[in-house]
């Protein structure tokens, strides 16, 4: 796992970055903030690193492990109220840090769907944090209250694009989005089948390879194309990483913005793994699957 040192200084490069670029930009007058006693690369480290530690809660964590732990390493601690309020400064450069930690295409490429459940079936009624904006969906383990993370990874695990829907958003329909950077195989299931989204990605210079619904005629699918669609536990993989050690699923958010901010958090440290669930391909295979129709 990335140091914490190592996570602050990719984030405080990043954030100088991106100051030098604002810099440029008109200045806008509004409400003068009060200064603190953190800087924004240290809000936002803290946050990532929480999605690296074995705590479960957040106020647990920052309570009785950075105020306790890590005082050296950030003099400027506030305490947990003040810096929940502070998020909100770092909803942009953590936004767009994100979009920074994304990889490239390899043309071997997974897609999927996990559901984000932000609060128990007999509480929907009465649920108001994220009312208006989660909606009542249906997984392969049931119907659930929240919103859609959509995934697509390459062959080394590295998130490639990412996507947040309402709950009840088909699968197919922000797929040409996440498609845009793509190129040469995708793989996903049954709930991509689509005889005009294969079309379009198609144009697009993507196949989209999936397995065939009971209720639809049998067609051929090349050898490898089968082999690799067993592949997809990858992606299955990272989901369950996702939830069960970067904790982007739970029912403790008190605002919309802290749990886009949680989910940004989560996938960021996903991608300071050392080690990712991957396929071990060299460059001259990796071209042969790519070439292949």
């Amino acid at each position: 796992m990335t140091s914490l040192l190592e996570v602050f200084c990719d984030v405080d490069d990043f954030c100088q970055q991106l100051r030098r670029e604002q810099a440029a930009l008109p200045k806008r007058s509004g409400q003068r903030q009060r200064r603190s006693g953190l800087c924004e690369s240290e809000i936002m480290t803290i946050l990532i690193h929480f999605h690296q530690s074995h705590y479960r809660d957040f106020k647990a964590y920052y309570r009785q492990y950075v105020c306790r732990h890590l005082t050296a390493e950030f003099p400027g601690l506030v305490s947990y109220s003040r810096y929940v309020t502070l998020l909100a400064r770092v909803s942009y450069a953590l936004t767009a840090y994100a979009c920074s930690r994304q990889r490239p295409c390899s043309g071997i490429s997974f897609v999927d769907s996990t559901p984000l459940r932000v609060c128990h079936n007999r509480r929907i009624q009465r649920h108001k944090v994220f009312a208006g904006l989660a909606a009542r969906g249906q997984s392969s383990t049931g119907w659930y209250f929240g919103f859609k993370l959509h995934l697509v990874v390459n062959h080394l695990g590295e998130l490639v694009a990412f996507r947040l829907t309402a709950g009840n958003v088909d699968d197919r329909r922000p797929l040409p989005i996440l498609a845009k950077s793509l190129f040469g195989k995708l793989f996903g299931d049954k709930g991509y089948v689509s005889q005009p989204l294969f079309s379009q990605l198609w144009q697009d210079g993507v196949q989209l390879v999936t397995k065939l619904r009971t209720n639809m005629k049998n067609r051929l699918i090349p050898l490898i194309d089968r082999l690799l669609l067993r592949k997809r536990f990858i992606i299955e993989t990272i989901n369950d990483q996702l939830k069960n050690i970067s904790q982007i699923e739970h029912s403790r958010h008190r605002s919309p913005r802290n749990f886009v901010l949680n989910l940004l958090a989560g996938l960021i440290a996903y991608t300071f793994q050392d080690k990712k669930p991957s396929l071990h391909f060299t460059s001259d295979e990796l071209a042969a699957l790519v070439a292949c129709p």
